[in-house]
């Protein structure tokens, strides 16, 4: 790998926007060129430095390393803060997508707010994704990659599981018998029983039904 290329991808990341995956890079790259050794090469370079370079929701971008956050912190009053039942219904259709407003719901014991979907919607953390195939055709709702961009995950399997939360002292040590936590490898994958929401022809209808459900 030459190290024009190295180069070309280095100022390309530096000037992006938002994370750029391996296609967006080869596409601005000569022909032939191999943006992941390119990408495995800045990698080695930036490791240990203030500046590094990660992957989240399969994209790549710079961004200052993690021990040096507090350099950037600035104390200013949050415009808006997500509430408790918020950060509880992310977490559910985190761990459970695709999943619907009743299964939210029952995992929650208590009734899911129309005006908490909506925050999560307008935020882009949460999408309406498809329908269920069973009566009603309820929607279903997952996350999105500005989720994964947020937390810094590179990907769904990056959720602490059971033993990350127990070490985290988000979970009690002495959990009642038969509870469990899903497999965050397993999230967001495609169920038998959902149809893909088709966006050019289903969105209007889809909308309409979100808003009817409540």
């Amino acid at each position: 790998m030459s190290d024009h290329v190295q180069r070309c991808v280095e100022a390309l990341l530096f000037a992006a926007a938002e994370p750029l995956s391996e296609a967006d890079l080869a596409r601005r790259l000569p022909q032939g060129a191999d943006p992941a050794a390119a990408i495995r090469a800045l990698r080695e370079q930036y490791e240990g430095r203030g500046v590094e370079l990660v992957e989240v929701a399969g994209r790549w971008r710079l961004q200052t390393a993690a021990d040096l956050a507090f350099l950037m912190t600035e104390e200013r009053e949050e415009p808006r803060r997500l509430s408790k039942a918020a950060q509880e219904t992310l977490a559910i259709i985190a761990y459970h997508q695709p999943v619907t407003r009743a299964e939210i719901e029952a995992v929650r014991g208590v009734q899911a707010s129309k005006g908490t979907l909506d925050v999560l919607l307008e935020l882009g953390l949460v999408r309406m994704r498809g329908r269920r195939r069973t009566p009603g055709r309820p929607v279903t709702y997952g996350t999105t990659d500005l989720f994964l961009e947020h937390y810094g995950l590179a990907s769904l399997a990056d959720l602490p599981g059971m033993t990350d939360m127990k070490a985290l002292g988000l979970l009690d040590m002495n959990l009642p018998p038969g509870f469990s936590v899903p497999d965050p490898s397993l999230a967001g994958e495609a169920m038998e029983d959902e149809e893909q929401l088709d966006l050019e022809g289903d969105a209007p209808e889809f909308v309409q039904d979100y808003v009817g459900e409540e």
